[in-house]
């Protein structure tokens, strides 16, 4: 697979944060908050308790990304990207480990909602949490496309194993450069501007 195969691909799908926006969560400043152990997965955690004290968890966990959310920032080149994709006539999804309402108020924090149908912004309550597959075969089957159409950027492994699963194209985003996971990954740039000369359009 080579760079132009993976580029030129007609559905997009993006992680959220750290993807489309500045890093900003301290997962293990979550943990401790949360109460929770510091080698854990928050949500496969959260799955694990009893329902009662899971109902009050998962609330002070909203509260938690909904404070982060309405502070987010926006990710190097990813307006001018987006616009990009937009005017080429790409679908466009996200999909988050968040719920969709966070997601939602991050997009618009950083001025990006209006790139996205709201149907196509799946959160942890509209499919399985990354690395699941389920929620980019649930976005193939919206748009009536096949993987092969398609790509997903993330920031993270969980995007990468969640790309592979679900036999679409992995683009990794690492600002440092390092790309960790070469073995999962079939694209890696270091700013989401690296994706527009593909384009036509002059790197940012």
């Amino acid at each position: 697979m080579n760079n132009t195969d993976v580029i030129k691909r007609g559905y997009w799908i993006f992680d959220l944060d750290g993807t489309l926006t500045i890093p900003a969560h301290d997962f293990q400043a979550m943990k401790r908050e949360l109460g929770f152990p510091l080698d854990c997965d928050i949500l496969g955690h959260l799955a694990s308790l009893p329902p009662e004290q899971e109902r009050v968890k998962r609330l002070q966990l909203d509260q938690i990304e909904d404070e982060i959310a309405r502070r987010a920032q926006l990710a190097h080149g990813a307006d001018d990207l987006l616009k990009t994709l937009s005017e080429q006539g790409v679908a466009m999804g996200i999909l988050t480990r968040n719920s969709r309402d966070n997601a939602l108020i991050t997009l618009g924090a950083i001025g990006l909602l209006d790139y996205f149908d709201h149907a196509c912004v799946l959160g942890r309550e509209e499919s399985l949490p990354k690395p699941d597959p389920q929620g980019i075969h649930h976005l193939l089957k919206h748009w009536g496309t096949t993987p092969d159409n398609a790509v997903m950027v993330g920031d993270y492994l969980y995007d990468l194993l969640t790309a592979k699963a679900a036999g679409v194209a992995a683009v990794h985003i690492d600002t440092s450069g390092d790309f960790e996971w070469p073995e999962h990954t079939d694209l890696g740039v270091t700013s989401l501007s690296c994706l527009r000369p593909r384009y036509g359009q002059p790197a940012v």
